[in-house]
């Protein structure tokens, strides 16, 4: 139903016998509205590794690029999701679901996401070219694009505002915390401003995709019943050549004159982006972990302006770290 898949974990014959019912961990209801290009692909690969060792139900679906629902497919999927075997983890693109609204009961999101012109740029490059998977892998992709287009300079695309490289296609991260309202879709404080309330009030964890192993250490410390040894799997070298596959090919470098229009244009999503990694560094000092990894970060794929790093962990918070997550899940 509405092109769900159950992966790892869970099924298995109903029998009669009345069994004790499995005490079930807490959380079991996740949900991870993965941002595209925002290394959800990589994730995804971990988790089905993750359910089939944990045990927990994957939910995973076929619909890949539909991330605005109407009211009734908003309720058929909450339904479709809320009657998932648990434990369970459902991710797809979508925006952000209230389930509340529609008499659920509200599941724990997750999210991971990027610098958005870095995340705009990885996608105009992947839609026609694909990755490393192969490099006819944008022609099943994107096979109606015209060659023309295909092969359009980013400059151009920026400079002579094409629609791709403008509002609101350039809105592209808020929506998926905003939610379905057509207003979340606008570039605006409205949106904004919505998107911040929804990572206070729904989202356990909104990561930062350039510290992605902080993320994975969290994501570990949280929910340990679905990201146990997670970290682990990731640095393992024969995962390491899967996530490899997924690095998107022939990335051209904007001029920075095209850059600062990119700014410009998405000076919301960059508002949104800054709060998310202050938010995000706030919750890696108070888990006692340092802003810098063991690795050089990557290189970006041009010059961005960033600020400054974090502090060093500050020791006195001696709060009680299991009562600050137990207010979390209970909201």
């Amino acid at each position: 139903s509405a092109g769900l898949r159950c992966l790892g974990g869970g099924g298995g014959a109903r029998t009669r016998h009345r069994l004790p019912l499995p005490v079930l961990p807490f959380p079991s209801q996740v949900v991870y509205n993965r941002v595209g290009k925002c290394g959800s692909r990589t994730v995804v690969l971990l988790l089905r590794i993750l359910s089939e060792r944990h045990g927990f139900n994957l939910v995973t679906s076929d619909i890949h690029n539909k991330t605005r629902l109407t009211k009734n497919e908003q309720m058929e999927l909450i339904k479709n999701i809320s009657t998932a075997e648990q434990p369970y983890l459902f991710t797809r693109h979508v925006h952000f679901l209230n389930f509340s609204r529609f008499g659920g009961e509200q599941p724990v999101y997750i999210n991971i996401i990027r610098d958005p012109a870095n995340r705009f740029l990885s996608n105009y490059f992947f839609r026609r070219f694909g990755d490393w998977r192969g490099e006819q892998n944008h022609m099943i992709r994107t096979p109606s694009m015209r060659q023309e287009e295909r092969y359009l300079d980013i400059n151009i695309c920026i400079l002579e505002n094409y629609p791709e490289c403008s509002n609101p296609r350039l809105f592209y991260i808020i929506p998926y915390f905003c939610g379905q309202h057509p207003r979340c879709r606008e570039p605006g404080e409205w949106a904004l401003e919505r998107a911040k309330l929804n990572v206070n009030e729904n989202f356990l964890l909104v990561g930062i995709l350039e510290e992605l192993e902080d993320v994975l250490l969290l994501l570990e410390r949280f929910l340990p019943h679905y990201f146990k040894d997670v970290l682990s799997i990731y640095k393992n070298p024969e995962h390491r050549k899967l996530g490899n596959l997924t690095v998107t090919v022939k990335k051209t470098v904007p001029s920075p004159e095209a850059i600062q229009i990119l700014y410009q244009r998405m000076r919301y999503e960059y508002e949104f982006y800054y709060y998310v990694k202050e938010q995000f560094h706030l919750l890696k000092r108070k888990f006692g972990l340092k802003s810098h990894s063991s690795e050089p970060p990557p290189k970006p794929e041009f010059f961005i302006p960033s600020p400054l790093e974090t502090e060093e962990p500050i020791d006195d918070e001696e709060q009680d770290d299991e009562k600050w997550l137990e207010d979390i899940y209970k909201r």
